[in-house]
């Protein structure tokens, strides 16, 4: 089914969760930031082939060295994100996403504008977080 959403639509609590607007919404807002990261990492791949290290003076290599291994990391948590956005993705397709994975309760839009790949709610995230804190203490 196709849906077209209005220029300003933003998802509201006075609509039926997760009704075909509002997964429309949240896969548009997917897509283009998965688009904008993958662009991203062409733009760092492009910037990192252009040729080697070539500074002389070893406090400027050492500094060159360290951004290029700093844009890598970054780029290694944007392909895992990437990953993530897929994920999501799918849901929407398969008509799961915006319900927790834990409980099956809405996730809440407030938290999936913040998050838009989230799989819980905020409780089921915070009883998550506690019991990592308890066992990673142990």
């Amino acid at each position: 089914m196709l849906v077209t959403l209005p220029p300003d639509y933003r998802p509201s609590s006075d609509e039926e969760f997760m009704n075909p607007l509002q997964l429309e919404y949240f896969r548009q807002k997917l897509l283009k930031w998965r688009s904008d990261l993958v662009r991203e990492a062409g733009e760092t791949l492009t910037s990192m082939g252009q040729g080697g290290i070539i500074e002389a003076d070893l406090t400027d290599r050492a500094s060159v060295e360290t951004d290029r291994a700093l844009e890598l990391r970054t780029r290694d948590r944007a392909r895992k994100l990437i990953s993530k956005i897929d994920q999501a993705l799918e849901r929407v397709e398969n008509g799961t996403y915006g319900y927790c994975e834990e409980t099956g309760e809405p996730i809440g839009l407030r938290r999936l504008e913040a998050r838009p790949i989230a799989t819980l709610s905020i409780e089921a995230q915070e009883r998550h977080e506690r019991m990592e804190r308890v066992h990673r203490d142990d």
